[in-house]
């Protein structure tokens, strides 16, 4: 892991960050100098304690995104370790674990269970982390959503539609926070190969290779990729771009 230094001085939150693209994130934040707090409902220690030993500064924080208090107590010990807090990555979400289904077979139970970590997650650690952003007069907040918002993928409806709902919260997001200098943007990573996405079992061999053949750059994408766009978004690069949704998928969807 190199320090580059782009976020030199920074301090971010990246929810959902123990694993996968979110523990990707993390690490990519930490080696441009970022101090990353990476909170989950799952254990993070091991994500922390791999950015220390490259010589980065992390935290690891249990973080319910549907609980307001839990997110809160997370933006406190931030600002209190590090002292401000002037990136979020909200990236916790359910999806790996969701079966590809029929609309008509997605119970009211499980949409709701969507909607609370997918929508609900970013809307309450937005609210928790932008009054400490206003302190400083800025901020980013990444929010990740999905190509297949703009693809309105099938058997995914409650997934797709979370998604899309992230993209209005960061349209309605930077609105009202660009008098702050919080700026509010949304990566949308296409279907990414992740540990968990290889061993789901609807993700077969033939409907990964369907997702590769709907690209302009024909290969799987892993997490990797999103990070350069990531750090974009979070760094002063960005600071004249807000309101936007950036898609990194190869190529698969442009608009």
């Amino acid at each position: 892991m190199e320090f580059a230094g782009r976020l030199k001085g920074r301090v971010a939150i990246v929810t959902g960050a123990a694993q996968g693209i979110g523990a990707r994130y993390a690490k990519a934040l930490a080696a441009e100098g970022a101090a990353v707090v990476i909170g989950d409902v799952l254990d993070s220690t091991p994500v922390a304690e791999a950015i220390a030993a490259a010589g980065g500064k992390a935290l690891a924080m249990p973080l319910d995104v549907t609980d307001p208090p839990s997110v809160k107590h997370t933006v406190a010990e931030t600002v209190r370790e590090f002292g401000s807090l002037d990136i979020l990555v909200n990236n916790a979400a359910v999806f790996s674990t969701l079966a590809l289904k029929s609309f008509e077979q997605i119970d009211s139970a499980e949409w709701d269970k969507v909607m609370a970590v997918n929508v609900r997650g970013a809307f309450e650690c937005a609210k928790a982390a932008a009054p400490e952003m206003r302190k400083r007069k800025y901020g980013k907040i990444v929010n990740i959503a999905s190509g297949t918002v703009l693809k309105g993928n099938p058997l995914m409806l409650h997934y797709v539609t979370s998604k899309g709902a992230i993209v209005a919260m960061t349209r309605c997001l930077a609105r009202e926070l660009g008098d702050d200098g919080i700026r509010v943007n949304t990566l949308a990573p296409g279907l990414v190969i992740t540990e968990a996405v290889r061993a789901h079992p609807d993700w077969k061999t033939d409907l990964l290779d369907y997702q590769v053949a709907t690209r302009a750059i024909k290969r799987e994408s892993v997490p990797e990729d999103m990070c350069g766009t990531l750090i974009y978004l979070c760094s002063p690069e960005s600071d004249f771009v807000t309101g936007q949704m950036l898609v990194v998928d190869g190529g698969s969807v442009m608009y």
